[in-house]
């Protein structure tokens, strides 16, 4: 069915050993593929960001130039650096085995025909999924004719403290040696990609149900399509761990429904399961616990991988913006909003801006730790002002933890993301009219009209969307308390706990 040759790559490989019918779908039909959204391509494009960052650990390394498509041009030209002996540093060199071609993130001569092969992680540390990754570069090298002396993986060391000036790379960057576990895996490499080639010339993908797998390491984009038949109420789509869904799985049981009486369930899962409204008997008193006037805030923040600003490290969420719908006693309501438009260090006027706007009374309801976190970061970083806010946190009110313990409705769908529980309870409060729709997007929007957009006009539109998003969330909070306010004193007789 598929007379011309199938090549592999590193990326299929690792697709491969995730799920085999990923693999095939890759190769034979990727139009099935849901569309890289823009939260997943500011991922790729952050990878490519550090990248280039990690390159200037070896100044004097030669990038293979000849792109992927290029693909007999760069395997020329790698080659004649490889024998070249002035070359000590080789980016993105190219080379192809049996059919399998990958990209080389940095070769570094050590003698004169021994390599080290040294791959470049975005990740705070060393994951399973790259020991693999190295694992079938080194084969795939070997099989060249290149003597792999030592692999190591480079990844961001989030310990570093950016001081200011230049970025010093040899700090932000640290090379872990995986030599020893690389060389344990050897053996199954080949056998892993012939199992794949094999696979790959049937008529037909293998017969692979869709499950946890699909989720770990990475989403799998076929997901959409691979689960468009499945029952509205399928048992993938309890909350929890992939281990219930196996036991479920194997006792023959498709939909939620089907849970046979006495199965252990969690809390929340045993709550979709019932599929009813319930709350707890303290609801109504926790509910009517708020003191005027309430503050309803939300924090926007970025966390980027590459320190921007003296005194932050490496994925360390930055605050950004906020967004305070103010009720008071009277029933009005006043709406604060702070956003960081300019390319600098913003947490300082988050901190005052903050403490400006709550004040010193009132219940300040949020929807997460998140806020808390923040605070607390903001009060380590500015000792001036760590009083004041550490009051502030003391008087944070969790809605998400009051309906976790108080409160479930059927249309929540397992889920108590504000995502779900706003649009359940409060349907013209949902996000899908906003330009951007979650806390992922914001951070993209904000890192783009600080950093990279140039045009003002585009520039004032995105910071009107962020300004829109988070008002959103906070306006949202505010209708979905009077909502669960309005329930809670309904009167009507809660249900027994699960």
């Amino acid at each position: 069915m598929f007379p011309s040759p199938i090549r592999l790559s590193k990326s299929r490989f690792l697709s491969g050993l995730q799920c085999a019918k990923r693999l095939y779908y890759e190769v034979h039909t990727p139009e099935l593929a849901a569309a890289v959204d823009p939260e997943r391509q500011a991922i790729m494009n952050m990878g490519i960001e550090i990248g280039e960052y990690a390159r200037r650990w070896f100044p004097d390394g030669i990038l293979v130039q000849e792109t992927y498509r290029q693909t007999h041009a760069a395997l020329r030209t790698t080659m004649e650096l490889v024998k070249d002996p002035e070359t000590s540093v080789i980016f993105e060199a190219a080379f192809e085995w049996q059919g399998t071609l990958v990209r080389v993130d940095m070769l570094e001569r050590i003698e004169d025909d021994a390599w080290r092969l040294i791959e470049v992680k975005s990740t705070a540390k060393v994951k399973p999924i790259h020991i693999q990754d190295v694992a079938v570069q080194a084969e795939v090298l070997c099989g060249a004719g290149i003597r792999i002396a030592r692999v190591g993986l480079m990844h961001l060391n989030t310990r570093y403290v950016y001081e200011g000036g230049p970025i010093d790379v040899e700090a932000l960057f640290v090379i872990e040696d995986l030599t020893e576990q690389v060389q344990q895996h050897s053996s199954r490499v080949r056998e892993q990609l012939e199992h794949m080639r094999h696979m790959l010339r049937a008529p037909f993908p293998p017969a692979i149900e869709p499950d946890g797998h699909c989720h770990s390491p990475y989403v799998c984009p076929f997901w959409p399509h691979c689960t468009q038949d499945k029952p509205d109420r399928w048992i993938y789509q309890l909350p929890g761990s992939r281990h219930t869904f196996k036991e479920l799985e194997g006792q023959g049981v498709e939909t939620i429904d089907e849970i046979p009486a006495g199965f252990q369930l969690t809390v929340l899962q045993q709550r979709m399961k019932d599929n009813v409204e319930w709350m707890s008997p303290e609801f109504s008193t926790v509910m009517q616990s708020v003191v005027y006037p309430v503050h309803h805030v939300d924090f926007e923040m970025f966390m980027p991988a590459i320190p921007p600003y003296p005194g932050t490290r490496p994925y360390r969420p930055i605050p950004i913006q906020w967004s305070n719908h103010i009720e008071h006693q009277d029933g009005r309501i006043q709406h604060d909003t702070y956003l960081c438009t300019e390319p600098k260090d913003p947490r300082e006027e988050i901190a005052r801006s903050i403490i400006a706007t709550v004040g010193e009374t009132g219940t300040i309801c949020v929807y997460s730790e998140n806020e808390r976190h923040i605070l607390l970061s903001l009060a380590e970083a500015f000792p001036q002002l760590k009083g004041e806010l550490l009051k502030i946190v003391e008087r944070l009110w969790d809605l998400f933890a009051v309906i976790q313990q108080h409160y479930y409705h059927p249309d929540f769908r397992g889920s108590l993301s504000i995502k779900s529980v706003l649009p359940a309870l409060v349907p013209h409060m949902a996000y899908q009219d906003l330009a951007i729709h979650n806390g992922a997007m914001a951070s993209v929007v904000y890192r783009k009209m600080v950093l990279d957009e140039l045009d003002l006009i585009e520039r004032a539109r995105m910071a009107s969307d962020l300004r829109e998003y988070c008002a959103r969330d906070t306006m949202g909070m505010l209708m979905l308390r009077h909502v669960l306010l309005e329930k809670a004193t309904a009167c009507i007789a809660p249900s027994s706990d699960a």
